[in-house]
């Protein structure tokens, strides 16, 4: 029972750092070499967690071996466009100035109800309103609409607004978060006094708490548990 705990753990942390490797990717964002790679190290990984008559190197090696192909596969990507190309594929445009390219759409077993559904995803209901909609290698479909269609920009309305930065959380559910308050040149008695305006007795009761460049501060109370 303890060497099952332990061949997990290995297995476990190993696998981790190897997808580490791969960078922050969320599954849909996956190129297909790099979907392949997840689900052979997860059937290769998963014989050696069961069966323990099998040398935990046996099952690290081959999942090493896959790590090392990948990272290599990489770095030829990287420097390579048509092998690029041969791996990953290409950018499909199955929408072009507001009409389906149906020949693209067969060639990527891409139906109309995808594609309306991809649409509707994101916020976007008239076909015609779309100058393009590009099928990236990744799975996910980017859409262009027409100039006219697009909101108008605060530059294009002669506005000038303030850049506040990026927020960074003081207080995360109830905790605060010594280093952000430091990291913005605040202290505990500056946060007092937002508790005090806000009308908040203690830390405990914010659910959270961010801050700007400009100072400015965004506080959510905890909701009350029934």
């Amino acid at each position: 029972m303890v060497i099952a705990f332990f061949r997990t753990i290995i297995l476990y942390l190993f696998i981790i750092a190897g997808i580490r490797l791969m960078g922050k990717r969320q599954i849909g964002e996956l190129e297909p070499s790099e979907l392949v790679l997840a689900l052979l190290i997860a059937d290769l990984a998963a014989v050696p967690m069961q069966d323990f008559g099998i040398p935990l190197l046996t099952g690290l090696i081959p999942i090493l071996t896959l790590l090392c192909l990948t990272m290599a596969l990489s770095v030829l990507t990287m420097k390579s466009v048509k092998f690029r190309a041969i791996l990953c594929g290409r950018p499909s445009i199955i929408v072009r100035e507001g009409k389906p390219v149906q020949r693209e759409m067969k060639k990527n077993r891409f139906t109309l109800d995808e594609l309306m559904e991809e649409l509707r995803m994101q916020g976007i209901a008239d076909l015609s309103t779309v100058k393009y909609a590009i099928l990236e290698t990744s799975g996910q479909l980017s859409v262009l609409p027409y100039a006219a269609q697009k909101p108008p920009a605060a530059q294009e309305l002669g506005l000038t607004p303030q850049e506040p930065g990026l927020p960074v959380v003081v207080i995360n559910d109830g905790r605060v978060m010594d280093q952000a308050l430091h990291h913005r040149g605040l202290d505990q008695n500056w946060l007092d006094k937002q508790l005090k305006q806000h009308h908040v007795k203690k830390p405990q009761d914010v659910f959270l708490l961010t801050v700007d460049e400009e100072n400015q501060v965004c506080l959510i109370e905890k909701e009350e548990c029934r």
